[in-house]
């Protein structure tokens, strides 16, 4: 039985980073450095903690995502392997469906390393439903890295595309981030119901990923 395209592609980009591990590291030292540094520069008391554990753990993730983002399309970018995958009979949304699942993956790696860290460093324990960062969080990651890696793919060609992709994403990312904040605020302090925001979440991860496979075929024909 024929595996379907996107299957093959992830297959090859999880194949790459067991070898190199340049995703895993970069993400993991940008992280950690956040979640040292913010725990450093604040008293972590249990109340305050809940305060600012959101928009760290957010900004963390933030920050490992574009790390990743940034080698996203590098690899392709060698031996003309782009080229390829423009006369490959596959359509150009698998590559891309493979390339943000994998990126999700590499990503998902680094969280889990978070948590415990989180736990210990910020002294954290969620009085809401705790179950629900299981949905806030995966759907936050999602919204960076389906955005992430289509503008990645349009700034490929770019001298600075380091500092390109940045610009163009945060703004673009700015409200599913506050979405994100929100739910995983109120998880933690269970003061709210975060469901508005986790349905934010949801809608807009299905807009932006339907629009992105939409418009890739576009993106990937017109780079020269």
């Amino acid at each position: 039985m024929k595996q379907p395209w996107f299957l093959i592609h992830l297959r090859k980009d999880l194949r790459l980073e067991w070898r190199s591990r340049d995703a895993i590291n970069s993400m993991l030292f940008f992280a950690l450095l956040v979640v040292v540094i913010f725990s450093l520069a604040f008293d972590p008391t249990r109340s305050f903690a809940r305060q600012i554990a959101s928009p760290v753990l957010c900004v963390a993730i933030l920050f490992a995502a574009v790390s990743a983002l940034n080698q996203t399309w590098a690899r392709e970018l060698r031996h003309n392997v782009l080229e390829a995958h423009r006369m490959a009979p596959a359509p150009a949304g698998s590559l891309f469906l493979g390339k943000v699942i994998a990126n999700f993956l590499f990503v998902s790696v680094v969280e889990a390393v978070l948590a415990p860290l989180f736990v210990i460093f910020y002294n954290l324990h969620a009085l809401g439903q705790t179950w629900l960062l299981l949905l806030a969080v995966p759907l936050g990651t999602w919204a960076i890295l389906v955005n992430g890696t289509f503008f990645a793919a349009l700034s490929i060609r770019a001298r600075n595309r380091e500092l390109l992709l940045p610009l163009i994403l945060f703004p673009i990312f700015l409200p599913a981030l506050l979405a994100m904040v929100q739910a995983i605020s109120a998880i933690l302090s269970g003061e709210t119901d975060p469901s508005l925001w986790i349905k934010i979440l949801v809608g807009y991860d299905m807009i932006f990923t339907l629009l992105s496979v939409m418009l890739f075929e576009t993106i990937l024909q017109a780079e020269d």
